[in-house]
C-alpha cells in the first residue's frame, strides 16, 4: 500500500471519529452531562476502537499535529482571560506555588506504593504510573527504565480520562449544576466572530506553537499560544473572542485523541488498570482538597480555584474546566505548569539514584 493511500485512510478515519465524536458530544450534552464535548467524544472514540479490535483501527494513530492545532486554540482562549487581577494573586503565589513540591512528593509517593503493593506491577512500571503529571515525558522515560509500555500508557492516560470524568461530575453535584455545558457556553458567549476575527485567532494559536516549541516551553502546545494571546490581550493591540463552537470544536478533538489510547488494550488490563487508577486519582484528589483547603484559609484565594490548580489532570483538560467553572485559568494553568516541571525533575533526579531496573519482591 502506496503512501497516499495511507494518508487517504487516514485522514477518512479521522474524519469517521470526529464526526462520531460530535454527535458523542452532542448526546452528552442532551444528557447534561459534564464537559459533554470532550467526554463524549472520548467515550464514543474509546468506545469505536474497541468494538473494532483487528481491523482497520488496530494500526491507527490519531494526528497529533492536527490535535495541536486544536490545544492551541484552548490556549489562545485561556491567554484572553489573562487579566491584572492575576498581579494582586503575586503575594500569595509562592506558597502556592512552593507547596505543589510537597503535593507532587506526597501523590507519586502515595502512587507508588498502590501500584507496587496493590497492582503487582515491577518498580519502574509503578513509578512511572505514579507521576502526577509529565504525561509524555513519563512514558519516555518509564519504556528507557524498562517499565512496561502498555500499562504505563494505560494509567497515564486514565489519570487524566478519570480527573476529567470525576472532578466535574463532582462539582457539579456539588454546585447544583452542570459543569462544561452551559456554564461553558455563557462563559465563551455565543456571540458572532466575523471572519477577520477567526484568522486572528488562527494566526495567533500558529504564533504561539511555534514559539513555545522553539523555546521548549513545557506544555508548549497550550502554553505558547496562552502566552502570547496574554501578550495581545493585555497590549489591547488584539481583542481575541473565541466563539463557544469553536471550543466545542476543539474539545472534540482533543476527547477524540484520548479515547483512542484504548486501542490495543486486552480487556483484562484495562480492568485492573481503571481500578488501580481510580484508587490513585481518589488519593491525588483528596489530597489535592485538603492542600487547597488549607491553603484557601491562608491565602484567601477561592477554594475551587485552588482545587483545579492542584488537580492532577492535564493541563489542557484543566484549564478547560476553569474555563467552565468562570474560575482564574491563568492561575490554574501556572499551577498546571510547575506541578509538570516539578514532576519532570523529580523523575530526573530518580532515574540517576534510584535503581528502577533492579526488580526485588513487591513486599520489599
Amino acid at each position: 500500500m502506496d503512501l497516499s493511500t495511507l494518508t487517504l485512510r487516514m485522514i477518512v478515519t479521522t474524519a469517521v471519529l470526529l464526526t462520531l465524536g460530535t454527535g458523542g458530544g452532542f448526546v452528552a450534552q442532551a444528557a447534561h452531562l459534564p464537559m459533554p464535548f470532550m467526554l463524549g467524544s472520548l467515550a464514543t472514540s474509546a468506545l469505536a476502537v474497541g468494538l473494532a479490535r483487528g481491523g482497520p483501527l488496530e494500526s491507527y494513530g490519531f494526528p497529533m499535529r492536527f490535535r495541536a492545532f486544536f490545544i492551541a486554540l484552548i490556549g489562545v482562549m485561556i491567554g484572553t482571560q489573562v487579566t491584572p487581577e492575576i498581579i494582586a494573586l503575586a503575594p500569595q503565589l509562592p506558597l502556592t506555588l512552593g507547596l505543589l513540591a510537597v503535593f507532587v512528593v506526597l501523590s507519586h509517593g502515595g502512587n507508588y506504593l498502590i501500584f507496587r503493593r496493590l497492582g503487582g506491577y515491577d518498580r519502574a512500571t509503578a513509578y512511572y504510573s505514579g507521576t502526577p503529571g509529565g504525561l509524555m515525558e513519563s512514558l519516555v522515560l518509564g519504556e528507557g527504565a524498562g517499565a512496561d509500555a502498555r500499562i504505563l500508557t494505560a494509567q497515564q492516560f486514565l489519570r487524566v480520562i478519570l480527573v476529567i470524568a470525576i472532578l466535574p461530575s463532582a462539582l457539579s453535584l456539588w454546585l447544583g449544576h452542570p459543569v462544561g455545558s452551559a456554564a461553558g457556553m455563557e462563559l465563551m458567549g455565543n456571540e458572532a466572530v466575523p471572519p477577520r476575527g477567526l484568522i486572528f485567532i488562527a494566526l495567533a494559536a500558529a504564533a504561539g506553537l511555534f514559539i513555545g516549541g522553539r523555546i521548549r516551553l513545557p506544555a508548549g502546545q497550550i502554553t505558547g499560544p496562552l502566552l502570547f494571546s496574554a501578550a495581545l490581550t493585555l497590549s489591547g493591540l488584539v481583542d481575541l473572542h473565541l466563539p463557544f463552537w469553536l471550543i466545542a470544536t476543539a474539545q472534540v478533538v482533543i476527547g477524540t485523541s484520548l479515547g483512542v489510547r484504548f486501542n490495543g488494550m486486552t480487556a483484562g488490563m484495562l480492568r485492573r488498570s481503571v481500578w488501580l487508577s481510580l484508587v490513585s486519582v481518589l488519593w491525588m484528589l483528596g489530597l489535592g482538597a485538603a492542600f487547597a483547603e488549607a491553603l484557601a484559609l491562608v491565602t484567601g484565594i477561592p477554594f475551587l480555584h485552588l482545587l483545579i490548580a492542584y488537580a492532577p489532570g492535564g493541563v489542557t483538560e484543566m484549564s478547560v474546566i476553569a474555563l467552565s467553572l468562570a474560575a482564574n485559568p491563568a492561575l490554574v494553568s501556572l499551577h498546571h505548569v510547575v506541578r509538570i516541571l516539578l514532576t519532570v525533575g523529580f523523575m530526573m533526579l530518580a532515574q540517576k539514584r534510584l535503581r528502577l531496573s533492579e526488580e526485588p519482591a513487591p513486599g520489599e
